[in-house]
């Protein structure tokens, strides 16, 4: 696991009790997302890994699995140089 995937898992632990999250378990069809949770976990990756997370990436996929979420913000964050 590398330490971006280890941040967000605990930020996520706080909220799965003693479940032992995966890094492809899919968050939502566990049952423990809600609109309040959706928006610290927003809120959370934006601060954490100092990005913005427009209207555009506000989609579920972006955010169902940790390795999702790892990869939004790898995308977020990649400089791509012309």
């Amino acid at each position: 696991m590398n330490e971006i995937q280890a941040k967000i898992k605990n930020f996520l632990a706080k909220f799965f009790g003693n479940h032992d999250l995966q890094p492809d378990e899919d968050i939502f069809a566990l049952g423990f997302v809600n609109s309040m949770f959706a928006m610290q976990l927003v809120l959370f990756v934006e601060q954490e890994f100092q990005i913005t997370i427009e209207n555009d990436d506000l989609e579920l996929e972006n955010f169902r699995t940790i390795n999702s979420i790892v990869n939004l913000i790898e995308r977020k964050t990649t400089t791509f140089v012309h």
